[in-house]
C-alpha cells in the first residue's frame, strides 16, 4: 500500500505486487497526482514524463520480458549461511502487533551523509542497521544478512517494463567489516551490490524466480499454493535478518510539490522486518514494517543515526492495516 498525503488529505493506493513493483506502481502515481493536482488547485502542470488517458501503450512496457525466455540459465543450488532472526533474538515470538514505524530524513542532509562516506542511500540505509544490530548483538551466533532489493531491468535488457522485476543482493555485515570505519565499511557494502548485480548473477536469480513461479502455477488449488509459499518463506527466514527496498527519487514531476507525506507499506518480509525507502519531496522517508510493536531495533537505529549527527523525525507508529484481497484463481 503507497500512502501519501496533501496536507490534512491522505490518498490510499494498493498495489499487487504480483504485477508490478515500485518502478511500475511510480508511473501510475505520476499520473494520478497529475490529474488530482490539475484539478485539485486549479493549476496548469506539465505534461512531459506523464502518461495520460488514451496514451497508446507500447509492448515493451506491458509483454512479460521473462514468461517467454528459453535462454535463462540454470540457477546455482547455493547454500546460505544462517542469518541472525530478529524476532528470536530479541525474544519476541509472542508479540504478534504489526506495527509501522516512520521516519523522516532531510534529503540534502542524507545525501551528503552518504556521499561523504561514498555509499548509496539504499547501502547506507542498510549499513547503518547493520551497525545498529551489531551494537544490540556483539557476539551474535549467526550472521547479520540484509536482503536489499534491486532493479532486474538492466540485466534483462527491458528499461520500459513495468511488471514486477524485483531481485535481491545479500550484504552480508561480517567480521572484518566491524572494527571499520564508516566510510570504509559503505564502499565494501557498495561492492556487494555490484557484484551481485552483474548480468549473469541476475540472470540467475531472475530463472531461480521462474522456476517458483511455475512451480506454484503447477499447483491445483489455492491451498496447496498457499503451503508451497509458507515453504518458500520459511526458507528465506532462515537466511535474512531484515529486507530493505528503496525504489530511488521519486521524480513525481510537477506535482511532487503538493505531496507533504509519503510512505510506502508493505507485508512484512518473512523475517519479521521490511524497510521501506521513499524519497519525495525533499525528505526520505523509512517505514520499518513489523510482525510486531516492540520498538527495539527501531531505536537502535535511530540511535546510530544519532551517532552519525543524523537529524531525524519520527513521525509516526501506526498498526499494520493491509487489505487482504483474494484473487480468484481459474481452476
Amino acid at each position: 500500500m503507497i500512502a501519501f498525503s496533501w496536507w490534512d488529505n491522505w490518498i490510499m493506493l494498493d498495489v499487487f505486487h504480483g504485477m508490478t513493483d515500485g518502478t511500475g506502481a511510480y508511473e501510475v502515481i505520476r499520473t494520478l497526482l497529475y490529474y488530482y493536482c490539475s484539478k485539485r488547485y486549479g493549476i496548469a502542470l506539465s505534461e512531459e514524463g506523464i502518461r495520460l488517458a488514451g496514451d497508446q501503450i507500447p509492448a515493451a512496457e506491458w509483454a512479460d520480458p521473462v514468461v517467454d525466455r528459453t535462454d535463462l540459465p540454470i540457477p546455482p543450488r547455493n547454500e546460505m549461511p544462517k542469518a541472525l532472526s530478529l524476532i528470536d533474538s530479541a525474544g519476541l515470538q509472542d508479540d504478534k502487533t504489526h506495527t509501522v514505524y516512520s521516519v523522516a530524513i532531510r534529503e540534502d542532509e542524507f545525501m551528503r551523509f552518504t556521499t561523504k562516506n561514498n555509499g548509496s542511500p539504499a547501502t547506507m540505509v542498510s549499513l547503518l542497521f547493520s551497525r545498529a544490530i551489531a551494537r544490540l548483538y556483539p557476539n551474535p551466533k549467526n550472521i547479520i544478512n540484509v536482503s536489499l532489493c534491486v532493479d532486474q531491468r538492466k540485466a534483462l535488457h527491458v528499461p520500459l517494463a513495468h511488471h514486477c522485476l524485483v531481485g535481491a543482493a545479500f550484504l552480508e555485515y561480517g567480521e572484518k567489516m566491524r572494527n571499520l570505519p564508516i566510510d570504509e565499511q559503505a564502499p565494501i557494502y557498495r561492492k556487494m551490490v555490484s557484484e551481485q548485480t552483474k548480468e549473469d548473477v541476475v540472470l540467475a536469480g531472475v530463472a531461480s524466480q521462474s522456476g517458483i513461479a511455475q512451480m506454484l502455477l503447477s499447483k491445483n488449488s489455492d491451498q496447496e499454493r498457499v503451503e508451497l509459499t509458507k515453504a518458500i518463506g520459511a526458507v528465506a527466514k532462515d537466511v535474512i535478518t531484515v529486507s530493505v527496498s528503496y525504489v530511488g527519487k521519486a521524480d513525481f514531476k510537477e506535482a511532487e510539490r503538493y505531496v507533504k507525506d509519503f510512505s510506502l507499506w508493505t507485508s512484512s518480509a518473512a523475517n519479521g522486518m521490511t524497510i521501506e525507502v521513499s524519497a519525495v519531496n525533499g525528505r526520505f522517508t523509512l517505514d520499518f514494517i513489523q510482525v510486531f510493536s516492540n520498538p527495539i531495533f527501531v531505536n537502535a537505529f535511530l540511535e546510530e543515526l544519532e551517532r552519525n549527527g543524523i537529524e531525524y523525525d519520527l513521525q509516526s507508529v501506526n498498526e499494520l492495516e493491509l487489505s487482504n484481497i483474494r484473487l480468484p484463481w481459474t481452476e
